[in-house]
């Protein structure tokens, strides 16, 4: 019996190690390892963390030098199927009155709260100076127009969209070049199997981007933690709990609902993309995301055409993250500043912020810089009070980021559903590969992505 009983142990113990093993090999094992070795590391030496930042800043900038090929291949590619273009014209009025009513919805909740429970009450920084960073930032802000935004879609060359890397532009070029091939082009079109075959190439590349990771997220947030000191997770904890707080409400309560509402689960939508979330997580950065999640999306269910179009454009346009912490920080500068800011003048500037927030890249800092272009258009409350954000800026646009991820996953779900083009079978199967044992399901090769992310495989 005893020779048994050592067998089963070893055979046991064999067993556990396997299971370890196996798990490390999972991409967000190995991210989520990395994010807490960064946050240690900057606690315990601050100057060497700081060090680490090339390393997120490398991560980040190949990610991005991804984002515009691979949205023009998914776009042309999945506009092509398109052969109504009132289809498509259908397709964008669902997506930007979705994105208008969500970021409204968002946008008026982080007025409410920052009015309810006053974060910046009491504080009484009158007597702000702006500093070299706010100033800069303002700046450049300042010459934010209705006008210039629209005419900022439209690239001076076909080229200068993609060299400069802004994805509304290529958005812009990607839908008039997928509309031409829908039209007038044949199927069997030699530019659209030269396309075909160059998203195949793209994404064989990020595979080998994905491989260094856990890599750039220790980067990232070793650096972040080190520069700003453990510190900055008490400063101004109020407004940034309350931030949270409200972000996490907004998720479960109105995209849950939102979600729900189409027939889907939340916390399933969450764990279809947690691996892109704690990317998010060590790089604040919305934008490492984008590649993975069009090609994650197609294979949840959702059409290639609903995906190539929705999620870039939700990019630009469905910032619900940010949305939410416009409001809640306008409303604590003002309580900070002493400055009086009436509902009439909160209904203005929401309606100035329903502008200013969209458009422009999803960086860390980039909510940041449309706060400074709408304290710019309103003249109502202080510049100086972006100072009192300035050394936060980092945690605030974590939380924005992932919220701005999460529904932006939302919104392709429900507008494919919108459209009769979500396949719930393809959802079902696909769920429960992620759900599989290590090595049964698609973690299982999660750092190395396959080939195709075409929707019909």
């Amino acid at each position: 019996m005893r020779p048994n009983s050592k067998a089963a142990g070893s055979s046991g113990g064999s067993t556990g190690v396997k299971f370890v093993m196996a798990r490390l090999r999972q991409l967000y094992v190995q991210v989520i390892i990395a994010i807490l070795l960064g946050i240690a590391l900057g606690i315990l030496a601050p100057a060497t963390a700081v060090e680490m930042k090339p390393l997120g800043d490398a991560f980040i900038g190949l990610l991005r030098m991804m984002l515009g090929p691979i949205i023009f291949c998914s776009v042309v590619l999945g506009l092509t199927h398109v052969r109504d273009m009132g289809q498509l014209g259908r397709l964008a009025f669902k997506a930007l009155l979705y994105f208008e009513i969500l970021t409204t919805v968002g946008m008026a909740l982080g007025f409410v709260v920052v009015n309810v429970f006053e974060p910046g009450a009491g504080l009484h920084a009158t007597s702000l100076a702006v500093n070299e960073s706010v100033a800069r930032i303002s700046n450049t802000a300042s010459h934010f127009t209705a006008v210039g935004f629209f005419l900022s879609i439209i690239p001076n060359t076909l080229v200068d969209a993609f060299a400069k890397g802004e994805i509304l532009q290529v958005l812009f070029i990607s839908v008039l070049t997928g509309a031409a091939l829908s039209i007038g082009g044949k199927k069997d079109s030699p530019i659209l199997r030269g396309i075909e075959e160059g998203q195949d190439v793209l994404f064989r590349i990020l595979g080998f981007i994905m491989r260094v990771a856990p890599i750039g997220a220790f980067g990232a947030i070793a650096a972040a933690v080190g520069a700003h000191g453990s510190g900055t997770l008490i400063y101004l904890a109020k407004l940034v709990g309350l931030y949270y707080v409200t972000s996490l409400a907004f998720v479960f309560l109105v995209l849950g609902s939102v979600a729900g509402m189409a027939g889907l689960s939340i916390l399933k939508l969450i764990r279809l993309v947690r691996e892109e979330l704690l990317l998010v997580l060590g790089t604040a950065s919305g934008e490492v995301a984008l590649p993975r999640l069009m090609q994650k999306l197609e294979k949840a269910g959702c059409d290639e055409a609903v995906v190539g179009f929705v999620l870039p454009a939700g990019y630009s346009f469905n910032l619900d993250g940010t949305a939410i912490y416009m409001a809640i920080a306008v409303g604590f500068i003002a309580q900070a500043t002493d400055t009086p800011f009436s509902l009439g003048q909160q209904i203005g500037v929401l309606a100035i912020m329903l502008l200013t927030s969209k458009g422009g890249t999803t960086v860390a800092g980039g909510a940041f810089i449309k706060l400074a272009a709408t304290l710019q258009t309103v003249r109502a409350l202080p510049l100086n009070g972006l100072g009192l954000l300035f050394g936060v800026d980092r945690l605030m646009a974590t939380c924005t980021a992932l919220t701005n991820v999460v529904g932006n996953t939302v919104a392709v779900f429900v507008i494919a559903r919108w459209e009769n083009a979500f396949n719930r079978t393809k959802f079902d199967s696909y769920m429960a590969e992620l759900a599989a044992p290590a090595g049964a399901g698609p973690q299982a090769s999660a750092v190395a992505v396959p080939a195709s992310a075409k929707a019909g495989e």
